[in-house]
């Protein structure tokens, strides 16, 4: 449900994990930053990296530092390939979980993709009063996170509770 309450523009970073893709060929990249743009968040900051969980983690470390980021989004690497590393990577940087995230993620997608849902370790948490969400790298499951869980959470007129009004609460 949402109501009147005065929409809150989030300042969101978007890293794409991929050994392959380029900002010239990211579409799950390029979809969920046209995503945030459509809902009223503001683009921080956009990266690509390849799946070494050292990189991956001075990115975020970075922009999880910079009080001005209020959210990271993280598309790729949530696998089980042998060099799917984003969990491995992130997760020692939350200093909250958020369980929920995940098992709605994986629950909405067994609704559109069955069992294959399985394979997704999609988790959330909050790390030094940042969110930061890790999807998995195609553009539906980007899109599925984004349009059934994510965008309603961000925008502070949802009812009866979200993220994005919790932000000023999170250094209490």
């Amino acid at each position: 449900m949402v109501n009147q309450a005065d929409f809150v523009a989030l300042n969101l970073c978007l890293l794409t994990v991929s050994d392959t893709r380029t900002l010239d060929d990211d579409k799950s990249g390029d979809y969920l930053a046209q995503a945030c743009a459509e809902a009223g968040h503001r683009l921080f900051e956009r990266d690509i990296a390849p799946d070494d969980r050292y990189r991956l983690r001075a990115i975020v470390s970075r922009w999880i530092a910079d009080p001005a980021v209020d959210g990271v989004l993280v598309t790729g690497g949530t696998g089980f390939t042998g060099r799917d590393s984003t969990p491995e990577a992130l997760l020692p940087l939350l200093d909250k979980q958020m369980p929920g995230f995940g098992e709605l993620f994986r629950q909405i997608s067994f609704e559109e993709i069955g069992t294959s849902s399985l394979q997704s370790r999609a988790f959330a948490g909050l790390a030094n009063q940042t969110f930061v969400f890790c999807l998995p790298g195609s553009t539906s499951a980007c899109r599925t996170a984004w349009e059934k869980i994510i965008r309603a959470q961000l925008d502070a007129r949802t009812r009866p509770c979200n993220l994005a009004t919790l932000r000023p609460r999170l250094k209490e």
